[in-house]
């Protein structure tokens, strides 16, 4: 006699427990894709909720479709795999490296819907709520800590040769050692030059900049450009204002 598939089973996995961990999962992981959206990030709702989905699919079925097989050896590859979906969210440009923070969500995505799947419904609010609180709050309170965390602002203030394109390779360099520009100033000047000759002309770039790198080394980098008269390192404090400030 030739038998029959039982498509629905009560039990074995295709429960209402199973499909409401199904659920959970679909709805935590789309909770992260929303905030991902809210962004414009490059994986937004569609991707974080077929992460957590597909990853809590994949745990029930290591979990009721293999009878007394090993549960976490699915759950392993899944684990392995959803690296290949972050590894594509990343991506440099020059000198920065764009993506992280979203391929680090595909990877908690994955690891909550994992876990909706295990039973671990508690465990899997817990992570979405602690993502929220990565997300939204830590910028918030590094916002605060910043001027306790930074050391004072510094700032360089060049002399240079008009006409060297200058400007760009100087900027360049300090980002390449480290330092955010927070502010620039610039003002045209005349070099003193001996009488019947024409003087040249250059430019005051005044620039204040934060960070923890070695200011000597960036100013002896700056002063080794071509067309660059003097470099000078001031204390905020010292640096005067702008035009008419005295």
């Amino acid at each position: 006699m030739q038998r029959t598939e039982v498509l629905w089973r009560p039990t074995g996995g295709q429960d209402w427990v199973a499909l409401a961990d199904l659920a959970a999962a679909l709805v935590l992981s789309s909770l992260i894709g929303l905030e991902r959206e809210a962004g414009q990030k490059s994986a937004g709702l569609r991707t974080h909720a077929l992460v957590g989905l597909g990853s809590a699919l994949f745990v029930s079925v290591s979990r009721y479709g293999f009878g007394a097989g090993d549960p976490s050896r699915v759950a392993a590859q899944v684990v392995s795999g959803i690296g290949f979906i972050g590894g594509g969210l990343i991506f440099v440009r020059r000198d920065a490296v764009r993506g992280l923070t979203t391929a680090a969500t595909i990877w908690l995505t994955c690891a909550v819907g994992m876990a909706c799947a295990a039973g671990l419904g508690v465990v899997a609010v817990f992570c979405t709520a602690g993502y929220f609180l990565i997300i939204r709050g830590f910028p918030a309170l590094l916002r605060r800590l910043a001027p306790a965390l930074m050391d004072a602002p510094v700032s360089v203030v060049l002399v240079y040769e008009i006409g060297h394109a200058l400007l760009p390779r100087v900027l360049e360099a300090c980002a390449a050692s480290g330092f955010r520009i927070i502010d620039t100033e610039t003002e045209q000047e005349r070099a003193p030059c001996p009488p019947g000759t024409e003087p040249d002309t250059l430019m005051r770039l005044c620039l204040t900049l934060e960070g923890r790198a070695d200011i000597r080394a960036l100013t002896a980098e700056l002063a080794g450009l071509t067309g660059i008269r003097s470099v000078a390192v001031r204390t905020e404090e010292s640096v005067p204002g702008p035009r008419g400030g005295g």
